[in-house]
């Protein structure tokens, strides 16, 4: 089977481009981000009540069961607010390594109506099997390709996008034949890759360059992550010059606090300032937002914002921070749509 291309593919199948409206660029609906170290400890889920949620969404690694969504009729109910509020699309970038589920995904778009589109592809190699890491690039980008083309894990829900793909700080040899082998499933599918970035932006400008000289496209490239790792506007300038994809997809994170680096974290009106940057030095159709939820303290039944946060409250601070509804629709619809059409 091959890919269809000039459409999206999601998880329900091909859709025109022009169906897609506003679209989260990186979200989790169904997966198990456990940290290695706290999986290994085999630990009890946490019961997130009134008197912990605060403690559990501020030290978000640290609780076992806050980084597992795998219920269902929860992410039903959850993304049922983000479509009422105008919600269309949403990327689902759960892969190798955190515990996928096509078939769960396929059976939440039926029931949401949201076009929801899979990524497919290695995770980190912390959250790697040993036979995953001993695969060769050929191998890597023969599974990418498959999952596009015929079903994530022979389940034939086929992925539309490939990414998240890992990247530690540093990269590992595992990632950076990770980072080659997307490129090689890019020119066979035309899919978009996203791509979790070191957290440095000298280890953002180094994954960049191997998938330039693995041939990737880097106008379909998206570089995820941008608000924990890039923090000022010339280095987020620095990364847009390549002509790769800024993603904003920490929205909602309103805490500093960060656990995997000794950084302070912006929130969402630092996130719309440095866009805001960005929009003025030319980039405008580099930009995508998101959220990244993957803990259950970010869901609204657990005390959290929500997958519709993003439309709800800080679109409407950007259109009060100066920007215009068709710089929004640029952002939220158009750049979208032209990475996820497969090519």
């Amino acid at each position: 089977m091959s890919t269809t291309r000039g459409c999206v593919q999601t998880v329900l199948g091909p859709v025109a481009p022009e169906m897609l409206g506003a679209t989260l660029m990186h979200e989790h609906v169904l997966c198990d981000l456990t940290v290695p170290e706290l999986a290994a400890q085999q630990m009890p889920k946490v019961e997130v009540r009134l008197d912990n949620v605060f403690e559990i969404r501020h030290h978000w690694c640290r609780h076992y069961g806050n980084h597992v969504l795998n219920d269902l009729d929860v992410a039903v109910d959850e993304l049922l607010r983000y479509r009422t509020a105008g919600g269309s699309g949403l990327v689902e970038l759960t892969c190798e390594g955190i515990a996928p589920d096509a078939r769960g995904l396929a059976q939440v778009a039926e029931r949401t109506g949201l076009h929801i589109v899979a990524g497919c592809g290695p995770y980190v190699e912390a959250h790697l099997t040993v036979e995953q890491c001993a695969r060769s690039i050929e191998q890597v980008a023969e599974a990418m390709v498959r999952a596009v083309s015929e079903g994530i894990d022979g389940s034939g829900v086929r992925a539309g996008i490939l990414g998240e793909i890992g990247v530690s700080t540093p990269c590992t040899s595992v990632e950076r034949r990770s980072l080659v082998a997307s490129a090689l499933a890019q020119s066979a599918t035309g899919a978009a890759i996203n791509v979790h970035p070191p957290r440095t932006l000298r280890g953002t400008l180094e994954a960049i360059d191997v998938l330039a000289g693995a041939g990737a496209d880097l106008a379909r490239v998206i570089i995820s992550h941008v608000d924990r790792t890039l923090f000022t506007l010339d280095d987020m300038q620095r990364v847009a010059d390549n002509g790769v994809v800024l993603e904003f997809d920490f929205f909602g994170i309103e805490s500093t606090y960060y656990p995997f680096a000794d950084v302070d974290l912006p929130n969402d009106g630092q996130r719309v300032r440095s866009i805001a940057g960005l929009v003025r030095r030319g980039h405008i159709d580099q930009i995508v937002v998101s959220q990244d939820i993957c803990t259950r303290t970010r869901l609204r039944r657990y005390g959290g914002h929500g997958y519709a946060h993003l439309l709800e409250n800080a679109m409407p601070l950007m259109l009060r921070r100066g920007f215009g509804q068709d710089d929004v629709d640029r952002i939220l619809v158009r750049t979208p749509r032209r990475l996820l059409t497969l090519q």
